[in-house]
């Protein structure tokens, strides 16, 4: 998903998709463990969600800082 969407999301969403991501690639992890891997890029995509979500939280947390100044 591009940052884009992701922005248009509300907070509770944005924890609730990071969560699922972060299962994902524990999921991706247990499966390389036992080399039943089907899709190697899937991790790398799983990763850059996780990081776009965790930027975009950031940058709420601090413009919401930066309001109430």
């Amino acid at each position: 998903m591009k940052a884009k969407d992701l922005r248009e999301l509300e907070p509770v969403e944005l924890t609730g998709r990071l969560k699922e991501r972060g299962d994902a690639l524990r999921h991706f992890h247990l499966q390389m463990a036992t080399g039943s891997v089907e899709n190697s890029r899937s991790a790398r995509n799983a990763r850059r969600e996780v990081a776009r979500i965790k930027t975009i939280l950031r940058e709420r947390q601090l413009a919401a800082g930066k309001k109430a100044k």
